[in-house]
């Protein structure tokens, strides 16, 4: 394990070291690690100074732009306000010049009082209540010592939190698991106190003492916990919940929302009331002594303690897995399980959870239940993937307009800007046809990366924007007109084609009554008066088909390998030609990808298609070539080109490298990525040339397992395991 210690993110601070309730399922009181007892009762002014200085330290020694300190117990709430208020204070004194502070509190509630809550007003300490369900339930392990419940006491402190002066603190209720209990009436129970969030725990266990399993089921946790998502699901899904928000977002591609899930390497350390620095608490129910490391507030610092062997191995992600547990497809979103549970006498922490077989079951019964919302809408046709992108662009576009403003703004964008509100007023859907012409991306990106390289060309790029508001107002056929300056001679019009004018100069664009425009400046007046037909100076583009073939853009030189010049009139109708000739070979084989997933060709000098930096639908063909080679390379640039469209809006796989497989198309493993790719594109071909379909459905089964591939990815396996099948 080497590397640099990986910086803690979140503290939990034990206020308090003793409890009010009895719990028999608690980990710091009922279980092997009984350290609590020579710990004192309430941290010192001593301890929490020297904690505050060393978080302060830690955060700004690694840029930390915020930290998380969450006050636990024991029961917190038993330090008492004034102890409360003075740990607030000092905490607050000390990291607010260095770092935003997000300071919690997670109780028993039993205590909570309008003076507890009034300090955590103050100090914005968020309140996060532990009950676990009905009075049946919650009764049946949180109780006092003398056996009496708890329930109404913490109904009270719910009640007092959600008061109008101190909802505003509610982070939610934590649910520990009992599949003794009735799910239904749990999850009732919990949302009709109306959270902002409900956290479900599964009990702390090891293979050591595993947990009890009344019916013997091997997935009897995951039966509880799936019968509160089916009910959850049929609701609406009306609260957050927690850990079926963190299976979801790992099923689509994203991050782990909770430590006990998924593969994101833990970021937090514990410091007990006397000032010690320990791992996570919940290591307490593994053996006594495994919580451990030796080290102290007063004595050593944050950085000190996160290169701790045991923090260490609780951060590698999928390197800190059994072994059995990374061959499985279900790790990205169980994570092997939360740490404490791989414990076993004699192997420690490398084996699979304890909950193995229930993790694996909850998160295929949560896919099976929400496949189809977690389908992207871009998965289901071009029109989908074309409004994605669209709006990608959009977005792009009004982040170049905050980039610029940042940077003190500019007078010329600031005017075209305020253009581009009235042409979106007056022609939203001529606006959007060109920012959804591929190479208006291209600029966008380019323009982005100069501004972020401070490059002195950066705003002459973005001011670039006046020459696609004239596009817009000539399809549109707006009366706003488009004034603009160019430095070159040569009016580019994203859609429409490109105008060749006498000298650089300031120009007018503005749309006339006969579909055409006119261009005014520099001591000349042109009226193109049919956009679609060449004249003099006057080159628009063409088309193929219904795919633009676009040899004039000044940004379609964008794929790895070289754009032709600008075609003259023979080799445009040459290439147009062999174009056209080409996809009539395709539609009399029944094929329509290329005029499904594409919308724009432009020429290249090589001889394979390639994808670039642009939008939806673009396209590099080789220039050269018979209409049989074109229609080959527009099959397989039709897939590369939605395939890289796909990718630009939809998470297909994720940790895509971690694992590698074979591939009866390479003598090496290749990642996930490429696997996909390959079999994406052979389909494809299948429906052109013979041969393709060879080891296509032992690839498919490969993928099928594999971990990388989110749900979005597994429904477009199926697609092709479907296609494949249909073109045998």
């Amino acid at each position: 394990m080497t590397g640099p210690p990986v910086p803690f993110r979140e503290i939990v601070l034990k206020v308090h070291s003793r409890c009010d309730l009895a719990c028999d399922h608690c980990y710091v009181y009922e279980h092997a690690d009984q350290s609590w007892r020579t710990r004192p009762r309430t941290i010192s002014d001593e301890a929490i100074s020297q904690v505050a200085l060393r978080l302060a330290e830690h955060a700004e020694t690694h840029d930390l732009p915020s930290v998380s300190v969450i006050l636990h117990g024991g029961e917190p709430l038993l330090a008492g306000p004034a102890r409360l208020r003075r740990v607030c204070e000092e905490l607050t004194r000390t990291l607010t010049p260095v770092t935003r502070l997000d300071l919690r509190i997670h109780t028993n509630g039993l205590q909570l009082s309008p003076r507890h809550l009034d300090v955590f007003d103050t100090f914005d300490v968020k309140v996060g209540i532990s009950l676990d369900g009905d009075r049946a339930a919650n009764d049946r392990h949180r109780r006092f010592a003398d056996g009496r419940s708890s329930h109404p006491l913490v109904l009270r402190a719910v009640e007092l939190l959600h008061g109008e002066r101190y909802r505003h603190l509610d982070l939610g209720l934590l649910c520990t698991v009992d599949v003794a209990n009735d799910p239904v009436a749990v999850y009732d129970a919990l949302t009709a106190l109306d959270p902002p969030r409900i956290d479900f725990l599964l009990p702390h266990a090891t293979w050591e003492h595993p947990p009890p399993r009344p019916d013997g089921s091997p997935t009897a946790y995951a039966d509880w916990i799936l019968t509160v998502f089916d009910r959850w699901n049929a609701q609406g899904r009306p609260v957050p919940v927690r850990l079926f928000e963190s299976v979801l977002s790992t099923l689509g591609g994203g991050p782990s929302l909770t430590e006990s899930l998924g593969l994101a390497p833990t970021d937090l350390v514990v410091v007990e009331t006397d000032g010690t620095l320990e791992q996570v608490d919940s290591l307490k129910s593994a053996y006594d002594g495994a919580a451990a490391t030796g080290f102290d507030v007063f004595r050593h610092s944050f950085d000190e303690v996160a290169a701790h062997p045991g923090i260490r191995a609780r951060r590698l992600g999928l390197d800190g897995v059994a072994d059995t547990c990374r061959r499985c497809p279900v790790v990205r979103s169980c994570g092997g399980g939360l740490y404490t549970h791989r414990y076993r006498p004699g192997t420690g922490f490398a084996n699979p959870s304890v909950y193995c077989t229930d993790l694996a079951a909850l998160v295929r019964g949560i896919e099976e239940r929400a496949a189809a919302t977690l389908v992207p809408p871009a998965l289901t046709g071009p029109d989908a993937l074309a409004a994605d992108h669209l709006e990608l662009t959009r977005m792009l576009l009004a982040r170049l307009h905050g980039e610029v403003a940042d940077r003190g703004g500019d007078d010329t964008w600031d005017e075209a800007w305020e253009l581009a509100g009235s042409v979106e007023r007056d022609g939203p859907d001529a606006l959007d046809h060109v920012l959804a012409h591929p190479y208006t991306r291209t600029w966008l990106l380019t323009a982005l990366d100069a501004l972020r390289l401070a490059r002195p060309d950066a705003l002459p790029l973005a001011r670039q924007l006046p020459r696609h508001l004239a596009a817009a107002v000539v399809r549109g056929a707006l009366g706003t007109p488009v004034r603009l300056t160019l430095n070159g001679r040569s009016l580019d019009l994203p859609t429409l084609g490109t105008l060749r004018l006498p000298a650089p100069g300031r120009f007018e664009v503005r749309a006339t009554g006969d579909g055409g425009f006119l261009v005014r400046g520099a001591g000349a007046e042109r009226h193109i008066a049919a956009p679609a037909v060449p004249g003099p100076g006057w080159f628009p583009v063409r088309h193929a088909g219904g795919l633009v073939l676009d040899d004039r853009d000044p940004y379609r030189d964008c794929y790895g390998t070289p754009a032709t010049g600008p075609l003259d009139g023979p080799r445009t109708t040459d290439w147009t030609d062999r174009l056209t000739r080409a996809l009539a070979l395709l539609r009399d084989a029944g094929i329509q990808d290329p005029e499904r997933w594409l919308t724009t060709l432009t020429p290249l000098t090589g001889t394979e298609p390639h994808v670039g930096r642009h939008g939806f639908g673009a396209l590099g063909v080789p220039f050269d070539g018979t209409p049989r080679d074109l229609a080959r390379a527009l099959v397989r640039g039709a897939r590369r080109a939605r395939l890289h469209a796909l990718l630009d809006v939809a998470d297909l796989h994720a940790l895509d490298g971690a694992w590698t497989h074979p591939s009866p198309w390479h003598e090496k493993p290749v990642p996930v990525s490429v696997l996909l790719a390959e079999v994406y594109e052979r389909a494809g071909l299948a429906a052109y040339e013979p041969g393709h379909t060879d080891h296509l459905d032992r690839v498919l089964d490969l993928l099928e397992k594999a971990a990388e591939l989110t749900v979005a990815g597994k429904h477009l396996v199926a697609e092709v395991r479907k296609e494949a099948a249909y073109r045998r």
